[in-house]
């Protein structure tokens, strides 16, 4: 489960990120289409589940139409990390969730998850963040430069349910279910 990023803002960060790791062979871009704020990793779920998994989600998206948990979230771009610090696997831009919009989301999903049996809540709390590169396998990786971002405050306007399937190449995601979020 995903925010999805708004078109322009997404493709101002790829052309952005690419200018960041152009010339780097150790590390693989996300493609641009994938590039979202990842709300629930479910893992490999059988195809029977999928109806019944976007069920849930609309259920939760019905209950509190009218609550702040599915409205859109406005975002404000911070700085690159490394994920982990020390020894990176990959390279992340770490998000404000401006009032907390986000991270209400994140648990009405996560709860509407859980309730199907569909998922076990990460203990970690919510981090809004954007993965931009991943670090090729068996390469280490220096920092990105510290440059800002091109984009300012956005609003993440849609959920949407993905099949992630791993290539060589990097992930493919197919979108399953979408629910626009009101303003």
């Amino acid at each position: 489960m995903a925010l999805d990023l708004p078109e322009r803002e997404r493709a101002e960060l790829a052309a952005w990120r690419d200018e960041l790791i152009a010339g780097r062979g150790d590390l693989r871009p996300v493609k641009e289409e994938a590039l979202h704020v990842t709300l629930a990793f479910l893992g490999w779920r059988p195809q029977k589940e999928i109806a019944a998994i976007a069920a849930s989600i609309q259920a939760a998206y019905d209950e509190r139409a009218d609550s702040h948990a599915f409205r859109r979230t406005r975002f404000v771009p911070r700085e690159v990390v490394s994920v982990p610090p020390q020894r990176a696997r990959l390279f992340a831009l770490d998000l404000e969730d401006v009032g907390g919009h986000g991270a209400e989301l994140q648990q009405a999903v996560s709860d509407a998850l859980e309730a199907g049996r569909f998922y076990k809540p990460e203990k970690r709390p919510f981090w809004p963040h954007v993965t931009l590169a991943r670090v090729k396998r068996n390469l280490r990786a220096e920092p990105l430069p510290p440059d800002p971002p091109p984009v300012g405050a956005f609003k993440a306007a849609q959920v949407t349910l993905y099949r992630s399937t791993l290539r060589p190449q990097g992930a493919e995601y197919e979108s399953l279910a979408e629910w626009r979020l009101p303003e």
